[in-house]
């Protein structure tokens, strides 16, 4: 079977494609930095603002603390899950 040459711009876009597999191997990275980052910044905040301020307060805030990483990481994950190799 003869190999069809590909023009210069299609080869340099199959050649710098990020497959699916590599696309999910930096998402799980990136989900890993994001989340460790976020757990300490939210853990800190808490610890300084909130902490003291009465159950009630304590009790929204990690509520809103424990889900406000959700928007983020469904893009990451969006963005990982995509089937085009881009």
């Amino acid at each position: 079977m003869r190999q069809v040459p590909l023009g210069r711009r299609a080869f340099w876009r199959y050649r710098n494609a990020m497959t699916l597999r590599t696309r999910k191997f930096f998402g799980i990275l990136l989900t890993l930095a994001f989340l460790s980052i976020y757990a300490l910044v939210a853990m800190a905040f808490g610890g300084v603002f909130i902490l003291g301020k009465g159950a009630v307060a304590e009790l929204a805030y990690y509520v809103v603390a424990g889900l406000a990483w959700l928007p983020a990481e469904m893009l990451i994950i969006r963005w990982m899950s995509n089937p085009r190799v881009s």
